[in-house]
């Protein structure tokens, strides 16, 4: 399988080198060059497949023979070692739990996937590679987490100042070793512009080995499609038409449920369910993108005002607006009405969701499913990560977990920067 620049078609490069390069020269996303469908047999007996028995079938069916079965199976053992629970709320009405990792997020799928591609194929190799990761929230925690004193590899996250809970920031800056946290003046969008100039800057390309984990990056993609499959296949044999609400920020996690509908899964619809940052709900609308200035919400992991993955849904649509919007319907929620879906969901199923779940389960109320539908909401983070607003909501305490209240005690090590480009330059510089 190659891999294509989306800014440049022409240019074709390995797995290996969209893994480790993650990006290309002229800031092009990597997409493969094609989306393989997944063979009959394999959706008949979904309903009776393990989640990672589901990562080998999706994973070898995409990677082909660029990484070998025994290789692939061991980074599958390490990387899903927890569970993805599909929690029933009524009759078709599910929730996808996806917290139950190392720090409590969805996003420790991808990262631990592709800390074990980085391993694999930098096991032979004498040299350094430095990723440099942008985070609205969970990202940053999930990558240092995955690589921390991984051999060969150097982390360094940026993150908005005052833009993170508290408990994310604990997570993202208490780690030490080969990570590096940046807190930068500015906000998501200033940071993922600083991590945008480093790549395109020759003198640090020339000196050093950069790579992002961001859900720029295509290793990271890949393993987020997992997940959709598994929760299809909790459902059981032959569920109703699925609708699937995905809380929407950078668009990755979309992007991998779309690229999941293209290889043969079952979903009817998908809602981008967004907060004020709502850009895409807007194209859906309009068939026109336009993107925004980062509006700073209470889901603060959704605060994209120009989400990087949109260029990978129109590349997977050919840039056809109009099938789109058919197969995926954007709603967007404000503070106040994230805050009710919160409550809403713990008095009528006695389930507290975190901000960015709530807006997902709000999508579904949005699109009004109908007897013969199942909806799907994912939960992307632990409510613990946010407990003033869901205490809030729902009068109920939220239950710390320990590796949290340990995180607490811990001492911050970030540097302060601010968004001038020169200054991150000096540092990763320095950091070679």
């Amino acid at each position: 399988m190659l891999y294509y620049s989306i800014n440049n078609p022409k240019e074709k490069v390995s797995l290996r080198e969209a893994v480790l390069k993650s990006i290309s020269g002229n800031s092009g996303l990597y997409m493969p060059s094609k989306i393989p469908k997944l063979p009959a047999a394999f959706f008949k007996n979904l309903h009776r497949m393990s989640l990672k028995e589901i990562a080998f079938e999706v994973s070898k069916s995409m990677l082909g023979d660029d990484v070998p079965s025994s290789e692939l199976k061991k980074i599958i053992e390490v990387a899903l070692s927890f569970p993805i629970p599909l929690k029933k709320l009524n009759e078709n009405l599910f929730v996808l739990e996806l917290f139950h990792g190392p720090t409590l997020a969805f996003k420790d799928v991808g990262a631990r996937f592709m800390a074990g591609l980085f391993e694999y194929f930098l096991a032979n190799e004498n040299r350094e590679v430095i990723i440099l990761v942008a985070t609205s929230g969970d990202t940053g925690s999930a990558i240092a987490n995955a690589f921390f004193n991984k051999k060969g590899v150097k982390v360094v996250i940026l993150y908005p100042s005052g833009k993170v809970s508290p408990l994310q920031e604990k997570q993202l800056t208490t780690m030490g070793g080969n990570i590096t946290a940046l807190e930068v003046k500015g906000n998501f969008d200033d940071c993922q512009d600083l991590v945008k100039k480093a790549f395109s800057d020759e003198k640090i390309n020339r000196k050093i080995n950069l790579t992002s984990a961001n859900s720029i990056n295509f290793g990271r993609l890949l393993p987020q499609t997992f997940y959709y499959f598994h929760a299809v296949a909790q459902l059981g044999k032959n569920p109703k038409r699925v609708v699937i609400s995905v809380p929407s920020g950078n668009f990755g996690n979309l992007t991998a449920g779309l690229i999941a509908k293209k290889m043969g899964l079952p979903v009817y619809k998908f809602i981008a369910a967004t907060n004020k940052n709502h850009s895409v709900p807007d194209f859906l609308k309009s068939g026109k993108f336009k993107p925004g200035k980062t509006v700073f919400t209470i889901s603060n992991a959704m605060d994209v005002g120009n989400p990087s993955n949109f260029s990978r849904m129109l590349y997977i649509y050919k840039g056809n607006a109009q099938q789109i919007s058919y197969d995926i319907k954007g709603l967007w929620y404000n503070d106040n009405q994230t805050r009710q879906s919160i409550g809403e969901l713990y008095k009528k199923y006695s389930y507290q969701p975190d901000p960015h779940g709530a807006i997902a389960y709000a999508g579904l109320n949005g699109f009004g499913l109908t007897k013969n539908q199942t909806g799907i909401f994912l939960e992307t983070a632990h409510p613990a990560k946010f407990p003033m607003e869901v205490e809030k909501s729902t009068g109920k305490k939220v239950t710390l977990p320990s590796s949290l209240k340990k995180l607490l005690l811990l001492k911050k090590k970030a540097i302060k920067i601010s968004k001038e480009f020169s200054i991150l330059k000096k540092i990763l510089l320095e950091l070679e």
